[in-house]
C-alpha cells in the first residue's frame, strides 16, 4: 500500500468534504476522512477518523492514521470550517472562539503534521478550502468572522507555497462562491443565486472539479482558484 498515494480530507462526512472522498478515491488515492461524526467505514482504501480537527490530539491521530495505515501522505484537503453570518457587534464570544478554532486551529494542527510527513518524501499537495467574501465582500452577507479566519488560511496558502516550493510541497487555495450544500436551505437558493453575476449558485461538484484539477497541476502553486460564478471579477448586479 505504501506506493498508493494517499489524501486526507477534514470535513468530510457530507457536502463538500463527501464529495472529495469519492473524487480522491476515484482517482485512485487512498483517503483518510476525518469530521467530528464520521461513520466508520468499510470500504477498501477509506478510513475514517471521528474527531474535532481543531484538537490537536485528533489531527495528530488523522495523520498517524494514514501514515500507519497508508504508509504517507500525499494530499491534504482543509475542508472543515464555520460559517458564522452576523451583523459584526452581533457576534458573541462563543462565535469568536469557535470560529477561531475551527478555522484556524483545525487547519493548523492538521497541516503542520502532513507537512512533516510530505517533507520525508519532498512532496506533497495541500489544498485550503476558503470562500470568496474573504477577498470581495457582500453588504448582503455579513461575513467578518469568515474574513478573519477563513482569510487567514487564504493568505497562508502562498506563504506556505513560498516556503516549500523549494522542498516539493506545493500549496493552493480553492475560493468558493456560495454553493448549494445541506447548510443552506431550499427556499434561499433565488437569493443566493442572484448574488453571482453568473446568477446561480455553483455546486458541490464544481468545488471538487476545482481541487481535482490543482491535485492534477504539478506546475501550479500558490494559487487562488476561484469558483464563484464571477464574484471575484466583479459585480454583475
Amino acid at each position: 500500500m505504501e506506493s498508493r498515494k494517499v489524501a486526507v480530507i477534514t470535513g468530510a462526512s457530507q457536502g463538500i468534504g463527501a464529495g472529495l472522498v469519492r473524487a480522491y478515491l476515484d482517482l485512485g488515492y487512498a483517503v483518510v476522512a476525518n469530521s467530528r461524526s464520521i461513520a466508520p467505514s468499510t470500504e477498501d482504501g477509506l478510513v475514517t477518523v471521528a474527531g474535532d480537527i481543531s484538537d490537536p490530539e485528533v489531527a495528530e491521530r488523522v495523520i498517524a492514521t494514514a501514515t500507519s495505515t497508508f504508509g504517507r501522505v500525499d494530499a491534504l484537503v482543509n475542508n472543515a470550517g464555520v460559517f458564522i453570518a452576523k451583523p459584526f457587534t452581533d457576534y458573541t464570544q462563543e462565535d469568536f472562539d469557535t470560529a477561531l478554532r475551527v478555522n484556524l486551529g483545525g487547519f493548523f494542527h492538521v497541516t503542520q503534521r502532513a507537512v512533516a510527513d510530505m517533507l520525508t518524501r519532498g512532496s506533497g499537495h495541500i489544498v485550503n478550502i476558503t470562500t470568496t467574501l474573504v477577498e470581495n465582500a457582500d453588504a448582503n452577507v455579513p461575513s467578518a468572522l469568515a474574513s478573519l479566519t477563513k482569510g487567514g488560511t487564504a493568505s497562508v496558502a502562498k506563504s506556505l507555497a513560498i516556503e516549500y516550493a523549494s522542498r516539493g510541497i506545493r500549496v493552493n487555495a480553492v475560493s468558493p462562491g456560495i454553493i448549494k450544500t445541506p447548510m443552506h436551505a431550499a427556499e434561499t437558493h433565488d437569493t443566493y443565486a442572484a448574488l453571482h453575476p453568473m446568477r446561480s449558485m455553483g455546486t458541490m461538484d464544481d468545488i471538487v472539479h476545482g481541487v481535482m484539477y490543482l491535485e492534477q497541476a504539478p506546475f501550479v502553486t500558490g494559487e487562488f482558484l476561484h469558483v464563484d460564478g464571477g464574484q471575484s471579477a466583479g459585480n454583475g448586479r
